[in-house]
């Protein structure tokens, strides 16, 4: 607001941007904490819980925001993965692991820095999303599901038979570890800051419609195909930088690693955040990685009062499926919804419980 040819800032909205800051700045010094102190097994399920993050809010993007029930972000993953492991490692290394067939000219002599690697991974994906997306759109609803799910199941066999390309089912070996904390943390608040500002732009409005009512956006003049084809490239570029992130982080990469269940795991993950809702896409994509750790306790050997139990290979998998279950009935659309963080709200819900707790007194 303009006033004497001053502009005078919202005390609301300057209040907001410092407890973000101050937010920010609290997490980078847990990051820095963490990196510095923390075990390597705490610190890759950091890593872990940032790289899904990314993965989970981009795959919101398409089928929470937009509405359209996407079944591809394995494919997308696997792509990104093979595009910026092939970058970064050097015709050697190449070499040494193409041992069937030679890998074809010229990614046999590129050699690129990681940053390069997880751009071109990100362009390579979102290219093959764009070439996607126009036979894809032409579907909706469970049509759309099987024709992307069918799409991850030809990347799969197609990396798994292109012996001069991807190595076929030996996969790549030697990959370097690049993905650290900053890397990791840095490209998922990157992506929550990307995908959170575009949502509540005037695009995100019209994705937001073509949720609710493909019809009449339509009829008010809004490009559906496009704005589809959009939201359907963006995901897919944050998605390829994720797999890349995720084979510099594990190293070793082959087709079996990309199969539906990394879908299902996203799926799982922003259902339970609430589809639709970023805040909760990330709030999910941490417990959900955090609890999948903290569950194999039950699937080591056990004594309790004096009975041994022991241990049950998968068990970890059908507690989660239980709490999965439970969840769901009592929290249908969701931990979020379609509603998102906001201090406001969080300051209001504050002063209700210090209201109930000084009432209790």
């Amino acid at each position: 607001m303009a006033l004497n040819g001053k502009t005078v800032r919202n005390p609301l909205l300057r209040r907001n941007r410092l407890l973000t800051f101050g937010a920010l700045a609290l997490l980078a010094l847990f990051l820095f904490i963490a990196d510095t102190f923390g075990s390597e097994y705490e610190i890759r399920i950091l890593i872990n819980c940032a790289i899904f993050i990314a993965l989970a809010v981009s795959y919101n993007l398409i089928n929470g925001v937009t509405g359209q029930f996407s079944l591809a972000p394995n494919a997308f993953a696997a792509i990104g993965a093979y595009t910026s492991a092939l970058l970064t490692m050097s015709p050697l290394e190449k070499q040494l692991s193409f041992i069937i067939e030679p890998v074809i000219w010229p990614l046999s002599v590129i050699h690129t820095p990681f940053l390069v690697s997880l751009i071109v991974a990100g362009l390579v994906t979102a290219f093959m999303g764009f070439l996607m997306g126009f036979p894809v759109f032409r579907v909706r609803g469970d049509y759309l599901a099987i024709v992307t799910l069918g799409f991850g199941e030809v990347v799969r066999v197609v990396a798994n038979n292109t012996q001069s390309i991807t190595n076929g089912p030996l996969g790549l070996k030697g990959i370097v570890n690049h993905t650290d904390i900053a890397w990791s943390w840095g490209f998922a608040m990157a992506t929550v800051f990307f995908i959170v500002r575009l949502v509540r732009s005037s695009y995100g409005l019209a994705l937001k419609a073509i949720r609710y009512d493909e019809a009449a956006a339509e009829a008010v003049g809004i490009d559906t195909f496009w704005h589809k084809m959009f939201a359907f490239i963006l995901s897919a570029f944050f998605g390829g930088i994720g797999g890349g992130l995720l084979a510099h982080l594990i190293t070793t990469i082959s087709p079996n690693l990309f199969t539906f269940f990394l879908t299902f795991n996203l799926l799982i993950i922003i259902v339970l955040g609430g589809l639709g809702s970023t805040t909760g896409a990330v709030i999910a994509a941490v417990a959900v990685t955090i609890s999948s750790e903290l569950l194999r306790f039950f699937e080591e050997p056990m004594t309790l009062g004096g009975l041994y139990i022991p241990g049950i290979p998968g068990m970890r998998m059908v507690i989660f499926s239980v709490l999965l279950v439970v969840l769901m009935i009592y929290a249908r659309r969701g931990l979020m919804g379609a509603e998102e963080f906001s201090w406001q709200r969080a300051m209001d819900g504050m002063k209700g419980l210090r209201s109930r707790w000084s009432g209790s007194r």
